[in-house]
């Protein structure tokens, strides 16, 4: 049996073999069918699967795409169960299902730090879930989440750069910042020294290069600038900022919900681990789970089925 997350940027896959992330962006029709069959021979038959997908806007409705991922996982694996906000296994598209991979990561990590706060940042967000009662966290929808500040729209990789930052200050004058889809987080994140071009696995604003330099040209667009009008300074003034705007939602939100659920301590989780390892002394999920960590919802959601810890 394997274990699978179905994003609308990435699936991942937990596996015999180990942990696979591939970027298949439903939303362009990526090939779903085709990735999930390179793993058939893994799986069999069964399959414990989450997703968070059916919010792509190819899909009209949520209801829409929890229908045609389930079908298309259980074209390649007719016997897989999918596990839903309700606690519950279920082989058909059921509401429940809809963003369900942080529910089956508190189910499982509650056996293991019971009164903990988990902190995962991904490509495109971050979730932060008190461990301590899982039972009381059935049925929130993302809507909910954000609304209670538990699910936080902002990345590693495919945050707009205008989508944290409305000014910065170049050369000490502060500079109010384009809207346009210019730039994205992976830009700030390789050009500041987070990541390298091997981690910087999303589709480029701009269709080009994924280099330092192709980073900071997108970066000084941000401010409707070629690269040569700021120089790298202003371009690096401009990543700075997001960053430091971007670190300051994550430190206060998460703040806010610990003093919320009295939860400790910090486990951090995701793509964005090490970040949040510094950012808030959190303890590296990856330290106990290796690279599960990455992938934690397949992972989780595979050992959720195994151990049946259902709520």
């Amino acid at each position: 049996m394997i274990g699978i997350d179905v994003g609308g940027a990435n699936v991942k896959l937990a596996t015999g073999s180990g942990i696979h992330t591939l970027y298949c962006p439903l939303w362009k029709g990526a090939p779903l069918r085709d990735v999930l069959s390179r793993y058939r021979d893994e799986g069999g038959d069964g399959a414990a699967v989450v997703m968070s997908g059916e919010l792509a806007d190819c899909f009209s409705t949520k209801q829409e795409g929890i229908a045609w991922i389930v079908q298309t996982v259980r074209d390649v694996f007719p016997g897989a169960l999918f596990f839903g906000t309700d606690g519950r296994f279920h082989d058909s598209p059921a509401p429940a299902l809809a963003a369900a991979n942080w529910f089956a990561a508190a189910v499982y990590l509650h056996s293991l730090y019971p009164g903990g706060l988990l902190v995962d940042m991904g490509s495109t967000t971050t979730d932060i879930v008190p461990l301590s009662s899982p039972r009381s966290l059935r049925g929130l929808t993302d809507l909910a989440r954000l609304q209670k500040g538990y699910l936080l729209y902002t990345g590693l990789l495919r945050t707009p750069v205008p989508a944290v930052i409305r000014n910065v200050s170049l050369n000490g004058i502060e500079t109010p910042v384009s809207s346009e889809y210019f730039a994205t987080s992976a830009d700030a994140h390789l050009v500041l020294g987070h990541i390298g071009e091997e981690e910087y696995t999303c589709d480029t604003p701009d269709g080009h290069g994924k280099d330092r330099v192709s980073c900071l040209r997108r970066l000084a667009r941000v401010v409707c600038a070629d690269l040569s009008e700021i120089g790298e300074e202003g371009a690096m003034a401009v990543a700075a900022s997001f960053w430091e705007t971007q670190r300051e939602m994550v430190r206060v939100a998460v703040q806010a919900v610990q003093r919320e659920s009295g939860t400790d301590p910090l486990i951090a989780a995701g793509t964005g681990s090490r970040l949040l390892v510094s950012l808030l002394g959190a303890r590296d999920l990856g330290r106990d789970l290796g690279e599960a960590a990455s992938a934690l919802p397949a992972h989780a959601v595979r050992e959720v089925m195994r151990r049946n810890l259902t709520w």
